[in-house]
């Protein structure tokens, strides 16, 4: 089987905008829901509906995948399930190493959504002593004194880190020169990584403060507007920081 050492995806090598690629897994969620009910085809305006989208945004974004459906009957949702499975590198085996096994790290690994999108967890790892050895999601906890033999061993190049803070650059250094080329950081600080390395950052509590941050605009037009005056317009782009082209970054596909 092979495995996420041997094979890359080749969006970027085809040219495909980051925001688009960032987009890939919305449409897929919702392409993988109509596979489930057995729908054969999907017109583009129901599917950007699906995704979060608008239709021009998706048809646009399908462009650099060379699908362009059929005009009258829409996009066969099978092929574009593969055809987007398969530029996402999901038509692989993807082994993946959780480090740091404490609440975060236990809720990642006991998380059913890995296998079924083409990642498999190959191994989890914790520094602390009394963890070794203990199962959890059926697999048992191994020391991070075997870090490096771990990567090796299972072909790694994705690490997820559920450290805390301070733990996660040398969590982080160990995972790059071991051979991991790709990382997902829940740990809340940034992470310092040379060239040619990935990294993911999943902050809760910032996109909480976000959300607090809306809370407390919607009360404010309110009150103003109890009080007679008219609310400030507020669109998609005032709400949060914009990707490369206008579009809000995802940050985590469920």
């Amino acid at each position: 089987m092979a495995t996420g050492r041997t094979h890359r995806p080749a969006t970027r090598s085809r040219g495909i905008p980051e925001a688009t690629v960032a987009r890939l897994p919305l449409y897929l969620r919702a392409l993988t829901a109509l596979s489930e009910r057995s729908v054969p085809t999907v017109s583009s305006e129901e599917l950007a509906a699906a995704a979060g989208v608008n239709s021009a945004k998706l048809r646009k974004d399908f462009s650099y995948l060379g699908s362009y459906g059929t005009r009258g009957v829409g996009y066969d949702v099978e092929y574009l399930v593969y055809q987007i499975s398969r530029e996402l590198g999901l038509t692989q085996d993807w082994p993946v190493v959780i480090v740091g096994i404490g609440n975060l790290g236990a809720a990642l690994a006991n998380y059913g959504g890995f296998a079924s999108r083409g990642f498999r967890v190959a191994a989890l790892i914790d520094a602390d002593p009394a963890m070794a050895g203990k199962p959890v999601a059926g697999i048992p906890v191994q020391h991070s004194d075997d870090l490096e033999k771990i990567i090796n061993d299972n072909g790694v190049s994705i690490g997820v880190i559920a450290t805390p803070a301070g733990a996660a650059q040398p969590v982080c250094d160990r995972l790059v020169a071991a051979g991991v080329t790709s990382i997902l950081n829940f740990a809340p600080t940034v992470l310092s990584v040379p060239e040619g390395v990935d990294v993911r950052k999943v902050d809760l509590s910032i996109e909480l403060q976000i959300l607090a941050f809306h809370e407390q605009r919607k009360a404010g037009e309110e009150t103003a507007a109890g009080d007679g005056a008219l609310p400030a317009a507020t669109t998609r782009e005032d709400s949060a920081d914009q990707g490369p082209d206008g579009d809000v970054p995802a940050v985590m596909p469920a």
